[in-house]
């Protein structure tokens, strides 16, 4: 029926409208955040993209719930100061039959959220874990360019070259904070060499610089203390761990399902609720769309907004709960679910009643 496309049309495109300011927001958010971690020297810039692009399931499968939820209230507010659905009622179209046609785009958008909450969004999760993995095993020089000054995990380092593919600075300077209290500020080291080893026992890396000088001074005095090396190391922070995600996140659905595990069941049990709150959110919406015109559309947006962080953080604080073994695994977030639901049912009553239901 043409009506009914031209419904699901107004939906869509609103929704869609929607998604893509929220996606840029977030995405916008992240890659700052990543640009921060690449411009101090913790990631080489040619990550970014691919880090940003594993995290794209993990921002649409809570961006789409939210942008369908304000697609029908937008989308059907239109159409109610437009006079568009009291022109649709006297031709026999009921709310009823809206909410219905609604159900539709709301049941494709529900399957594409269980896939990136259930599948897409644990994969790349586990594909970010693995990149930052990489980098950390790294024993090359990538992040840096020669004959530039750059700060690398809180030094500033510059190199005349590079060469062995990368894995050794030659005519190096750093200079980085003294760590000692009680000597001078700043320490700054000459070397002929440096180049990266990892301690197998710990993982920790190393900076090794051969053939050198080591000063220690500061700023306003003429006297500075001078070492001289043949070999000289410095650990080298990883301050990469702010970026990686927990081993729950990126675990598989399926190695979720039939666990025993709280913590795993609280998991699982989030991932399918933001499928399910898809049509839940529908029905809220289809009542709150309905607004006088003297109002206008915007009208109930805030409540709407308000009502949706409310139906969030219920689900994140059981899944919480449940992982801390103050609320039973068994119940799990359904009672959110269902209150949520009743309380949709009655709002479609109360707004359109009894009349609206054929």
């Amino acid at each position: 029926m043409v009506v009914f496309r031209y419904l699901i049309r107004e939906i869509v495109l609103t929704m869609l409208a929607v998604a893509v300011v929220l996606l840029l927001v977030i995405m916008g958010s992240r890659i700052i955040r990543y640009m921060s971690a690449a411009a101090s020297g913790e990631l080489p810039l040619g990550l970014v993209g691919r880090l940003v692009m594993y995290q794209m399931p993990g921002f649409l499968e809570l961006i789409l719930p939210l942008a369908f939820f304000l697609g029908i209230l937008l989308a059907y507010g239109q159409l109610y100061m437009n006079s568009e659905m009291t022109v649709l009622r006297a031709c026999g179209v009921s709310p009823m039959k809206v909410l219905r046609v609604s159900l539709w785009p709301g049941a494709v958008v529900a399957v594409i959220v269980a896939l990136c909450s259930l599948w897409l969004g644990p994969l790349g999760k586990q594909q970010i874990s693995e990149a930052l993995f990489e980098q950390q095993q790294h024993a090359d020089f990538s992040i840096l360019s020669a004959g530039r000054f750059q700060n690398v995990g809180g030094r500033t380092v510059y190199a005349a070259s590079m060469s062995h593919g990368n894995s050794q600075l030659n005519d190096i300077f750093v200079s980085e904070p003294q760590r000692t209290k009680g000597a001078p500020a700043e320490v700054v080291i000459k070397a002929d060499h440096a180049y990266q080893v990892r301690d197998e026992k710990t993982g920790a890396r190393y900076l090794v610089l051969d053939s050198g000088e080591r000063y220690s001074v500061e700023a306003g005095r003429m006297d500075a203390e001078r070492l001289t090396f043949a070999s000289y190391s410095t650990k080298i922070e990883d301050n990469l761990q702010a970026l990686e995600v927990s081993e729950m996140d990126a675990m598989p659905s399926a190695q979720l399902w039939g666990s025993h595990d709280r913590k795993m069941r609280a998991e699982l049990q989030w991932r399918w609720s933001l499928a399910i709150m898809v049509p839940i959110l529908t029905l809220l919406a289809m009542s709150l769309s309905k607004v006088d015109p003297r109002h206008g559309r915007f009208g109930r947006i805030l409540p709407a907004i308000i009502l949706h962080i409310a139906y969030l953080s219920l689900l994140l604080t059981a899944k919480s709960l449940i992982g801390n073994s103050r609320w039973p695994a068994d119940v799990g977030m359904w009672p959110i679910h269902l209150g949520f639901l009743i309380l949709g049912i009655w709002l479609v009553k109360r707004t359109f009643g009894h009349k609206g239901a054929r």
